[in-house]
């Protein structure tokens, strides 16, 4: 057929063969002494079958180019010898398992076409990439589609199904259904309607609370009502923080040492003592690590001008150990500086001796010496009974009895628990009002000893000498100090001499001041310019009792 390109068969006419040797289609495929498909199936020797190069081979099947009554290698339309038992050819990429050829460009089949000689007794089909057609044993496509491996298309043997099977409702399995929890609550209009009250106020269960938020979305009248009380609930309860008081531990301990008296009593001028260690106390332990080491200035006048020294909380409270020292000393207890020079033993020398004597800067390990030397102090003057407090207790310079000595510790442990509340922005409240007072009461009754000792140091005007100076014992020149608020009181101050009497009939002057302010005055921490005071009367005279007041303050 060399040199043949087109010829007839059984009334149909083919253009698709051009060469010398067989038939070459240049879209489909190349025929030589047979047909040949270059894409799909080559046909070689087509007495002895068909070959398909990506397909199949078939033996006997079809005669080169007339004999299949196909023209071989035309895309996607001609079918050739080679499936599993069909004699088709599975062979061209895309096919899979249908052993029809799909090539790569369509090819219209010619009308009259017969598809006759379909190799139905082929003693062999093989393709190289996947099939072999032999008496319909298997059948592939050479592209590896979905049915590889079988002529069925859907999955050899051995193999999973690529469709996995559809999963069983948990209904159908016999396993119990999970639990939906509790069905909401159905209520009648009127029921939710009365329920918005307990709604606003946040009393409603949680059951009543889901219905009426739910009932909420779809009644308009009931939204706007709710609405309304929700705002008269914020009226009602203004925003409030939900931390606790930090003044709450003070008060309740306040109440416990009112209401209880402990087995053994404390004397009375003990008492204001007791109150103030355990405050103070209280509030070191509300503060943290950290602010243990806030600084702290101490504050007091040193009979001329104001004197200050920079510390911290640690430090003060060592400043109140070795202070407190002094009467623990005089019961009888172990001293704080035992073992550590302490000069003159003042009360500030003490404070600096134990300061120096440190390695490290005080810490927190002070609380705890601290407060044992406080109960001691207090459990043994309460054993002593109350006639140990005229039992004088040296402060290096001068002396005060045990009593006092008690009243002026309580006092210094208010003014510096106030400098530690300043620092570490702690509110922290005056002393009680009974307590308050009988440290106003020590102050006044030292006021005229101050006032001496600043006239013998040049300090103070001399006392005027009229028919009115008396000797000690009787009423002389008197400054009336008024002391309004809780604790207060008043208190004739003689001012010629200490020995003296104050007497109402030699008033020459009279000073208001609030409780607090006086104390603040005592303690340093208000100069008497600044004292905040009523003054009515000889000037000069107030003058010099207010300096007096303020050099009752030390470190």
């Amino acid at each position: 057929m060399s040199g043949t390109e087109g010829f007839e068969t059984e009334g149909f006419e083919t253009e698709s063969f051009e060469g010398a040797d067989g038939a070459e289609e240049l879209d489909g495929a190349d025929g030589a002494d047979g047909a040949e498909e270059l894409d799909g199936a080559d046909g070689a020797d087509g007495a002895d079958g068909a070959e398909g190069l990506d397909g199949a081979e078939g033996l006997d099947g079809a005669e080169g180019t007339a004999g299949t009554g196909e023209t071989a290698g035309t895309a996607g339309t001609g079918e050739t010898a080679g499936t599993a038992g069909t004699g088709e050819t599975a062979g061209t990429a895309g096919t899979a398992g249908t052993g029809e050829t799909a090539g790569t460009e369509r090819h219209d089949e010619p009308e009259g076409t017969n598809r006759a000689d379909r190799a139905d007794r082929a003693d062999r089909a093989e393709g190289p990439d996947g099939a072999k057609g032999a008496d319909g044993t298997q059948g592939t496509g050479g592209s590896g589609g979905p049915g590889s491996g079988s002529g069925s298309g859907v999955g050899g043997p051995g193999r999973a199904p690529r469709v996995p099977p559809p999963r069983v409702s948990v209904e159908d399995s016999g396993r119990p259904l999970p639990d939906l929890g509790p069905l909401p609550l159905v209520l009648e209009h009127r029921v939710l309607k009365s329920l918005l009250g307990a709604w606003a106020l946040a009393a409603c269960s949680p059951e009543e609370t889901a219905a009426v938020e739910e009932h909420l979305g779809d009644c308009g009248p009931c939204a706007e009502e709710a609405l309304r009380l929700r705002d008269a609930v914020g009226l009602l309860h203004p925003a409030e923080s939900l931390d606790l008081d930090p003044a709450l531990r003070t008060r309740v301990l306040e109440v416990c040492l009112d209401r209880r008296p402990p087995r053994i009593p404390v004397p009375e001028w003990a008492a204001a003592y007791d109150a103030e260690t355990a405050r103070l106390d209280a509030l070191l332990q509300d503060i943290g690590d950290a602010e243990w080491h806030a600084p702290v200035r101490l504050r007091w006048f040193d009979g001329q001008r104001p004197a200050s020294r920079r510390t911290t909380v640690a430090g003060v409270i060592a400043h109140l150990l070795t202070v407190d020292g002094l009467v623990a000393v005089a019961l009888g207890l172990d001293d704080p500086l035992a073992g550590t020079p302490a000069g003159p033993g003042t009360p500030t020398a003490r404070t600096e001796a134990y300061w120096q004597a440190a390695h490290f800067p005080p810490t927190r390990s002070v609380r705890g010496p601290w407060r044992e030397q406080s109960h001691s102090l207090v459990r043994t003057v309460s054993f002593a009974g109350g006639g140990s407090g005229k039992l004088p207790v040296p402060y290096g310079g001068f002396e005060l009895s045990l009593r006092d000595s008690m009243l002026d510790r309580a006092f210094e442990c208010w003014v510096h628990a106030d400098d530690i509340a300043d620092a570490v922005d702690y509110p922290y409240d005056p002393p009680a009002p009974r307590h308050l007072h009988t440290m106003i009461d020590l102050a006044a009754r030292v006021l005229p000893v101050s006032l001496a000792e600043r006239r013998r140091a040049g300090l103070a005007a001399p006392p005027r000498r009229t028919r009115h100076l008396v000797p000690a014992g009787a009423p002389g020149r008197s400054l009336r100090l008024e002391i309004e608020g809780l604790g207060g009181g008043e208190w004739l101050i003689p001012l010629d001499s200490p020995a003296a009497t104050g007497s109402a009939a030699h008033e020459v002057a009279h000073v208001a001041l609030d409780g607090v302010e006086f104390c603040r005055l005592a303690a340093g921490h208000v100069s008497p310019e600044e004292a905040a005071a009523g003054q009515d009367g000889d000037r000069e005279a107030i003058r010099d009792v207010l300096l007096a007041a303020a050099s009752l303050s030390r470190m």
